[in-house]
């Protein structure tokens, strides 16, 4: 399944893909920054809060790579649970959502 072309406006997944593959461009830019930063300070909070910004970068890096990905393949837009289309004002939101609201409140339950 896939979002249903005949409703959403190509020109608005073509223009996502493009905003998602800048995305992914800044995001791997600040991972590679993150981490060929080595000037360790021997500050433990600045080390832990350098870390949590690595692990957030590769976690966005990853879901933008993802949402690509959807969208080559053509599942962009549906969810991987109930495999219902996902609201395109949820994806406007969340552009590389892989799950609809009721299913992603499940999860987090």
């Amino acid at each position: 399944m896939s979002l249903d072309h005949r409703t959403v406006d190509q020109r608005w997944l073509a223009e996502l893909r493009a905003s998602l593959a800048d995305e992914f461009a800044t995001q791997t830019a600040r991972l590679r920054e993150l981490t060929e930063l080595n000037a360790d300070t021997g500050d433990p909070g600045e080390a832990h809060t350098r870390a949590a910004l690595v692990v957030a970068a590769r976690r966005g890096v990853e879901q933008v790579a993802d949402a690509l990905r959807r969208i080559d393949e053509g599942g962009y837009g549906v969810c991987e649970r109930c495999e219902r289309p996902i609201p395109v004002p949820r994806l406007e939101v969340v552009p590389y959502a892989r799950f609809c609201v009721p299913c992603q409140e499940k999860s987090a339950g």
